[in-house]
């Protein structure tokens, strides 16, 4: 099987998450997407992030009944800070059957050369990258312009919404 794996702290989970991953298993040649909640995240400050369950919880609700899309806890038993490309290790090892693609966005493109063992991911694993608002005229790193297996994703539609967003609106709220 063809696995996307979209990773995130989906702090909270929102509309966004759940449209990009169907419009990605309806438009691309995956069979899955496994919505991987990231326990920490190495480049995100500590101390925001909801607890881990209620997140994996918030997911599989929100995904619920939808055929292609699939909740993942499987960082949880994983050492922290979880880095991609220990993950990505991880799972060809747990599932060596599947062939695994990143979906990330697009600004994370921009900052893909601070990742741990960016190279690595990019030797291994295809990357498909969805829109992000403002971050078109970023300044691509050399990793990414000479990089042979990424995809972007142009028709991909654009969300509006952003976790962080959400959770500065309850604050205020």
């Amino acid at each position: 099987m063809n696995i996307g794996i979209y990773g995130g702290s989906f702090n909270p989970v929102h509309f966004g998450h759940v449209g990009l991953a169907k419009w990605v298993i309806e438009h691309t040649d995956l069979d899955e997407v496994w919505l991987l909640v990231s326990p920490n995240n190495p480049l995100k400050p500590a101390g925001i992030l909801a607890p881990e369950e209620e997140r994996l919880a918030a997911v599989r609700e929100a995904i619920k009944g939808i055929t292609g899309l699939v909740a993942s806890d499987f960082e949880f038993s994983l050492p922290r800070p979880s880095y991609t490309a220990n993950t990505l290790r991880a799972l060809q090892k747990a599932y060596p059957e599947h062939t695994f693609t990143l979906l990330i966005g697009e600004d994370n493109l921009a900052i893909f050369d601070q990742w741990r063992e960016y190279d690595f991911i990019l030797d291994h694993f295809r990357l498909f990258v969805y829109p992000r608002h403002g971050s078109e005229s970023a300044p691509l790193p050399a990793c990414i312009k000479k990089a042979r297996n990424i995809t972007f994703l142009a028709d991909a539609p654009y969300f509006d919404v952003s976790s962080t967003q959400i959770r500065e609106k309850a604050i205020r709220n």
